[in-house]
Protein backbone atom coordinates (compact mmCIF):
# COMPACT_ATOMS: atom_id res chain seq x y z
CA UNK A 1 0.00 0.00 0.00
CA UNK A 2 2.65 2.65 0.99
CA UNK A 3 4.25 1.90 -2.32
CA UNK A 4 1.00 2.82 -4.36
CA UNK A 5 1.12 6.17 -2.43
CA UNK A 6 4.35 7.04 -3.00
CA UNK A 7 3.94 6.70 -6.73
CA UNK A 8 0.69 8.51 -6.78
CA UNK A 9 2.59 11.09 -4.76
CA UNK A 10 5.56 11.01 -7.01
CA UNK A 11 2.99 11.30 -10.04
CA UNK A 12 1.07 14.18 -8.39
CA UNK A 13 4.36 16.25 -8.19
CA UNK A 14 5.30 15.58 -11.37
CA UNK A 15 2.04 16.27 -13.06
CA UNK A 16 1.57 19.64 -10.92
CA UNK A 17 4.77 20.80 -11.60
CA UNK A 18 4.45 20.58 -15.62
CA UNK A 19 4.37 23.94 -16.63
CA UNK A 20 1.46 24.71 -19.34
CA UNK A 21 2.96 26.82 -21.57
CA UNK A 22 1.14 27.09 -25.40
CA UNK A 23 2.40 28.28 -28.85
CA UNK A 24 0.40 31.33 -29.76
CA UNK A 25 -0.27 33.63 -33.31
CA UNK A 26 -1.21 37.35 -33.08
CA UNK A 27 -4.35 36.43 -34.62
CA UNK A 28 -5.02 34.14 -31.80
CA UNK A 29 -3.82 36.98 -29.27
CA UNK A 30 -6.49 39.03 -31.09
CA UNK A 31 -9.06 36.88 -31.23
CA UNK A 32 -8.42 36.18 -27.34
CA UNK A 33 -8.75 40.16 -26.26
CA UNK A 34 -11.60 40.89 -28.55
CA UNK A 35 -13.66 37.97 -26.94
CA UNK A 36 -12.89 39.33 -23.51
CA UNK A 37 -14.92 42.39 -23.66
CA UNK A 38 -15.25 43.51 -20.35
CA UNK A 39 -11.89 42.27 -19.43
CA UNK A 40 -8.83 44.25 -19.49
CA UNK A 41 -5.75 42.68 -20.53
CA UNK A 42 -2.16 43.17 -19.30
CA UNK A 43 -0.35 41.33 -21.95
CA UNK A 44 3.77 41.39 -21.22
CA UNK A 45 6.22 40.37 -23.60
CA UNK A 46 9.34 39.41 -22.22
CA UNK A 47 11.73 36.69 -22.40
CA UNK A 48 13.95 34.25 -20.25
CA UNK A 49 17.16 35.25 -20.95
CA UNK A 50 15.75 39.02 -20.67
CA UNK A 51 17.43 40.55 -16.69
CA UNK A 52 14.65 43.14 -16.58
CA UNK A 53 11.75 40.91 -18.20
CA UNK A 54 12.63 38.37 -15.49
CA UNK A 55 12.86 40.71 -12.79
CA UNK A 56 9.17 42.80 -13.27
CA UNK A 57 7.49 38.68 -13.38
CA UNK A 58 6.82 39.02 -10.06
CA UNK A 59 4.78 42.45 -10.47
CA UNK A 60 2.81 40.49 -12.78
CA UNK A 61 1.91 37.55 -10.96
CA UNK A 62 1.18 39.60 -8.05
CA UNK A 63 -0.88 41.80 -10.09
CA UNK A 64 -2.95 38.51 -11.87
CA UNK A 65 -3.35 37.10 -7.98
CA UNK A 66 -4.44 40.47 -6.50
CA UNK A 67 -7.13 40.88 -8.74
CA UNK A 68 -8.77 37.78 -8.95
CA UNK A 69 -12.19 39.08 -7.86
CA UNK A 70 -11.74 42.02 -10.76
CA UNK A 71 -11.64 41.21 -14.58
CA UNK A 72 -8.29 41.75 -15.36
CA UNK A 73 -6.25 38.62 -16.96
CA UNK A 74 -2.99 38.77 -17.56
CA UNK A 75 -0.99 37.02 -20.34
CA UNK A 76 2.94 36.52 -20.04
CA UNK A 77 3.76 35.95 -24.08
CA UNK A 78 7.48 34.87 -24.47
CA UNK A 79 9.37 36.25 -27.34
CA UNK A 80 12.08 33.05 -26.99
CA UNK A 81 12.10 30.81 -29.96
CA UNK A 82 9.62 28.75 -29.83
CA UNK A 83 12.55 25.57 -30.41
CA UNK A 84 13.42 27.02 -27.27
CA UNK A 85 9.66 25.70 -25.41
CA UNK A 86 11.06 22.57 -24.18
CA UNK A 87 14.24 23.58 -23.26
CA UNK A 88 14.06 26.74 -22.01
CA UNK A 89 10.73 28.09 -21.51
CA UNK A 90 8.81 25.37 -19.22
CA UNK A 91 11.80 24.91 -17.09
CA UNK A 92 11.75 28.54 -16.24
CA UNK A 93 7.98 29.01 -15.74
CA UNK A 94 7.89 25.77 -13.80
CA UNK A 95 11.14 27.05 -11.46
CA UNK A 96 9.77 30.32 -10.79
CA UNK A 97 6.17 29.00 -10.18
CA UNK A 98 4.26 31.37 -13.18
CA UNK A 99 0.54 30.99 -12.55
CA UNK A 100 -0.42 33.05 -14.89
CA UNK A 101 -1.06 32.42 -18.77
CA UNK A 102 2.52 32.03 -20.70
CA UNK A 103 2.79 31.67 -24.25
CA UNK A 104 5.34 31.52 -26.65
CA UNK A 105 5.22 33.52 -30.20
CA UNK A 106 4.67 31.43 -33.05
CA UNK A 107 5.04 33.72 -35.66
CA UNK A 108 7.28 33.24 -38.80
CA UNK A 109 8.29 36.59 -38.88
CA UNK A 110 8.98 38.86 -35.67
CA UNK A 111 9.44 42.13 -37.39
CA UNK A 112 5.82 41.71 -38.85
CA UNK A 113 4.77 40.74 -34.94
CA UNK A 114 6.59 43.44 -33.47
CA UNK A 115 4.65 45.88 -35.74
CA UNK A 116 1.36 44.65 -35.73
CA UNK A 117 1.28 44.68 -31.64
CA UNK A 118 2.22 48.59 -32.01
CA UNK A 119 3.65 50.13 -34.47
CA UNK A 120 6.24 52.25 -31.94
CA UNK A 121 7.39 49.01 -30.31
CA UNK A 122 11.00 48.89 -31.60
CA UNK A 123 11.42 45.75 -30.25
CA UNK A 124 12.67 45.98 -27.01
CA UNK A 125 11.55 44.21 -24.08
CA UNK A 126 10.45 44.23 -21.42
CA UNK A 127 7.43 45.29 -23.11
CA UNK A 128 3.43 45.51 -22.13
CA UNK A 129 0.36 45.98 -23.51
CA UNK A 130 -2.67 47.34 -21.76
CA UNK A 131 -6.09 46.36 -23.70
CA UNK A 132 -9.74 46.96 -22.26
CA UNK A 133 -12.25 46.55 -25.38
CA UNK A 134 -15.04 47.76 -23.13
CA UNK A 135 -13.94 51.21 -22.67
CA UNK A 136 -11.75 51.39 -26.44
CA UNK A 137 -8.43 52.11 -24.56
CA UNK A 138 -5.91 50.57 -24.94
CA UNK A 139 -1.67 51.58 -23.97
CA UNK A 140 1.31 50.41 -24.82
CA UNK A 141 4.45 50.39 -23.07
CA UNK A 142 8.13 49.71 -23.78
CA UNK A 143 9.95 49.68 -20.45
CA UNK A 144 10.36 47.45 -16.90
CA UNK A 145 7.46 47.92 -14.60
CA UNK A 146 6.82 48.31 -10.88
CA UNK A 147 3.63 46.81 -9.12
CA UNK A 148 2.39 50.08 -8.38
CA UNK A 149 2.91 51.51 -11.68
CA UNK A 150 0.81 48.92 -13.11
CA UNK A 151 -2.16 49.62 -10.74
CA UNK A 152 -1.81 53.19 -11.92
CA UNK A 153 -1.81 51.97 -15.45
CA UNK A 154 -4.66 49.59 -14.72
CA UNK A 155 -6.53 53.13 -13.35
CA UNK A 156 -6.08 55.15 -15.90
CA UNK A 157 -7.46 52.99 -18.52
CA UNK A 158 -11.01 52.80 -16.40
Amino acid sequence: MKKYIVIFFLLFVFFETKAQVKLLTLKELDARVAKGKDTTYVVNFWATWCGPCVEELPNFEKLQKDSMATPIKVLLVSLDFKSKLQSQVIPFVSKNKLQSEVFVINEPDQQAFIEKVDKKWSGAIPATLFVNKDKNKRAFFEKEFTYQELITTLENLK
